[in-house]
C-alpha cells in the first residue's frame, strides 16, 4: 500500500485560510483514491477532519504545533512510524528533513510584498521558513499563477518543480432561497438592497479607499448601504476613522464584525452586490464564494483576482478611488448588468471545485512515488 500523509495540523482557528484549504482538500481526496492507496490525515488533538468512515483513510492526532521547534525531530519519527511514501504540508513552517518525498503549498508572499504590515520578526520568519521549505521539498504547490510569479520573483526555485492548483469555494456556498435569506436579514437588521464587503481590515485589504468610494456612491444615492463584515483588528482602525471624517452615517455604512460560518452563504445571497478592493490576494476566495452564491461581484484587477473572476465580474483599479466608485455605481444602478453577472458568476464559480484540486494534488503524489520507484529501480540496475 502507498501511504500519502496530509498534514492538517493547521486546521485550527489560528489558520483560517490555510485550515480551510487543507480541510477541503482532505474531504475531497477519499473518493479519488485507488485500490493500493491510503490517505493519512494528521490533525490537532480533539479536532479530527470530518471525513466519514472510508477504509483507505486514517487519521492521527498530533500534539506538535507547526510553531514548535520539536517538530523538526518528532515529525520525522512519526512519518517513519507511519511508513509515509509522500508527505504534504500546507504551510511553510514544517519539518524540513523528513524520511519521505515531500510537498509544500505556498499561498502568498504578503510579508515580502507588504513589509510595512508585518513586524521584522514576522518577515524574517516567513522568508527563512519559506526558503527552508523550498530547499527541502520535491514539489511546490501554489494556488494561482500570480503566486507562482511572486515566488519566482522573490525566491530561487526551479519552475519545473512548481504546480498551480487553484482553490475552490466550499460546497456550502450556493444560492439560498429568499425565505431562508430573510432570516439573516432580520438577524443583522439588513435592508433589502446593500453592497457587501467580507474580509479583514488589514491594510492591504484597502478598506479606506472603499469607504471613500462609498461616500461618493452615497452622493449619487443617499439611500445606498454598504455592509462591512469580517474579523476586525483594532490596530488598523483607519477605515472607521475615515468614515467619521466623511460624515458617513450608520444608515449608509454598517460594521458587522465577524460572522458565524453558517451565516456566510446567506449573507452573500442577501447582498445586492459584493465588492472586494484588495491590493493583493494569493488566490482570493471571497469573490468566488460570492459568485457561487449568485451575487454579482466588483473587485480589484490586480494579483490573482483576474484569474479567479475572469469575465464574470466588474473590475477596477484598487489604487483609484474614482475607479472603485465608477464600478460600484455601475453595479448599483444597472439591473441588466446585475442579472448578467449573476448568471456569469455562477458559471465561473462552477469551474473551481475541490474535487479538481484533490485530483490534481493526488496526481502529484503519484508522480512523486513513481519517480521515486524509477530511481530505486535504476539504482538496482546499476
Amino acid at each position: 500500500m502507498v501511504n500519502y500523509v496530509l498534514d492538517a495540523r493547521t486546521a485550527t482557528p489560528h489558520f483560517p485560510g490555510i485550515g480551510r484549504y487543507v480541510t477541503n482538500l482532505a474531504r475531497a481526496m477519499p473518493d479519488l483514491l485507488i485500490a493500493d492507496e491510503v490517505l493519512t490525515v494528521l490533525h490537532p488533538p480533539g479536532s479530527p477532519v470530518a471525513l466519514g468512515t472510508v477504509p483507505q483513510v486514517r487519521q492521527r492526532a498530533v500534539g506538535i504545533t507547526p510553531f514548535s521547534p520539536a517538530q523538526q525531530w518528532k515529525m520525522p519519527r512519526l512519518l517513519r512510524d507511519l511508513d509515509a511514501d509522500v508527505y504534504h504540508s500546507p504551510y511553510t513552517l514544517m519539518p524540513y528533513r523528513v524520511p519521505a518525498p515531500s510537498l509544500v503549498t505556498l499561498h502568498d508572499v504578503i510579508p515580502i510584498l507588504y513589509p510595512e504590515y508585518s513586524s521584522l520578526r514576522a518577515r524574517w520568519l516567513f522568508r527563512i521558513a519559506t526558503q527552508l521549505a523550498l530547499w527541502s521539498v520535491e514539489r511546490v504547490v501554489v494556488v494561482s499563477q500570480s503566486t507562482r510569479q511572486d515566488l519566482a520573483d522573490h525566491f530561487r526555485v526551479d519552475a519545473s518543480r512548481v504546480s498551480v492548483i487553484p482553490e475552490a469555494p466550499d460546497p456550502v456556498f450556493y444560492p439560498r432561497p429568499e425565505h431562508v435569506v430573510a432570516g439573516v436579514r432580520q438577524r443583522y437588521d439588513l435592508p433589502e438592497h446593500f453592497a457587501l464587503y467580507l474580509g479583514s481590515n488589514k491594510p492591504h485589504k484597502n478598506l479606506t479607499r472603499l469607504v471613500e468610494a462609498w461616500a461618493d456612491v452615497v452622493v449619487e444615492d443617499p439611500g445606498a448601504v454598504l455592509v462591512v463584515a469580517g474579523r476586525w483588528l483594532p490596530e488598523h482602525d483607519e477605515p472607521q476613522v475615515r468614515a467619521r471624517e466623511l460624515g458617513l452615517e450608520a444608515r449608509n455604512l454598517r460594521w458587522l464584525g465577524p460572522i458565524p460560518g453558517d451565516d456566510l452563504p446567506l449573507l452573500y445571497t442577501a447582498a445586492t452586490l459584493f465588492v472586494f478592493p484588495s491590493l493583493y490576494e494569493g488566490f482570493g476566495l471571497p469573490p468566488l464564494e460570492a459568485m457561487a452564491c449568485g451575487t454579482p461581484v466588483a473587485c480589484s484587477a490586480v494579483s490573482s483576482l483576474p484569474e479567479v473572476v475572469g469575465d464574470a465580474a466588474v473590475t477596477f483599479d484598487p489604487t483609484s478611488v474614482s475607479s472603485i466608485t465608477d464600478a460600484l455605481i455601475r453595479l448599483w444602478t444597472q439591473s441588466n448588468l446585475l442579472m448578467d453577472l449573476w448568471a456569469r458568476g455562477i458559471r465561473r464559480a462552477q469551474r473551481f471545485t475541490w474535487e479538481d484540486a484533490a485530483r490534481q494534488t493526488l496526481d502529484l503524489y503519484r508522480r512523486i512515488v513513481d519517480g521515486d520507484r524509477t530511481q530505486a529501480a535504476d539504482a538496482g540496475v546499476r
